[in-house]
């Protein structure tokens, strides 16, 4: 089962110094991630993360989309991979504008 995390508890976590920083995966499409993308993102498309999973780095993956439908998918996939500690976030980019970010972009 994959953990999801929500954008309130993501963004404490990234302003936790003290914490195991996160590789924040956006699994979106560039036109997407053009469009609104949480600083830092590291973007492989969805189709693309099968022949691009290895460039991950070791810990904690925080898998990000639109409306955290994709990124669900992603973290189920990269868990039966063997990838340890991986979130979903709850709701995606759009819950992050609305939680986090209210002058990010929607579409």
């Amino acid at each position: 089962m994959v953990r999801e995390i929500g954008a309130s508890a993501l963004a404490a976590w990234l302003s936790d110094e003290a914490r195991p920083q996160p590789c924040l995966l956006d699994v979106r499409e560039p036109w997407e991630i053009e469009r609104a993308a949480i600083a830092g993102s590291v973007a492989i498309p969805m189709h693309l993360i099968p022949m691009r999973m290895n460039e991950l780095p070791d810990g904690p993956v925080v898998t990000v989309c639109h409306h955290g439908v994709r990124s669900y998918q992603v973290a189920l996939y990269l868990e039966k991979a063997g990838f340890d500690e991986v979130y979903s976030l709850a709701g995606g980019v759009e819950e992050w504008a609305n939680s986090v970010d209210p002058t990010m972009a929607r579409y």
